[in-house]
């Protein structure tokens, strides 16, 4: 099932991409090539009518960096979480510093939650 997204956000997701903090670009060092577990990860992916950080379709999981710019807008935050899973698309939070001063506990919490998704049987389909 694909992922609906509003294609009004393309050229935002672009100017992201471009405008990237110190946090995103380190983890996205550490996801670009399928260098985790072989998993394809794409930045600033548009899903609905939001801006995910990072995304891999095939284990729809969403991955967010929490920062200065979350400040004061955990409310809004928790509502756009909320609707994207409704897709049945999964979050991983990270804050800035955790992605700065911790990225080994980072990318262990990615491939746990990758091991368990694939461990984790399909549902039936009726």
């Amino acid at each position: 099932m694909q992922v609906y997204y509003n294609p009004i956000l393309k050229q935002l997701s672009r100017k992201l991409r471009k405008e990237s903090t110190l946090s995103e670009v380190l983890l996205w060092n550490e996801l670009k090539g399928k260098k985790i577990l072989g998993y394809q990860f794409t930045r600033q992916k548009p899903i609905k009518n939001y801006i995910v950080d990072f995304y891999c379709s095939r284990l729809k999981l969403a991955i967010e960096i929490d920062g200065e710019s979350h400040k004061n807008k955990e409310g809004y935050d928790n509502l756009r979480q909320k609707n994207v899973e409704k897709s049945g698309i999964s979050f991983l939070r990270f804050y800035d510093d955790e992605i700065k001063k911790n990225m080994n506990g980072v990318l262990m919490a990615i491939n746990e939650f990758i091991k368990q998704k694939e461990t984790t049987p399909l549902p039936p389909l009726f």
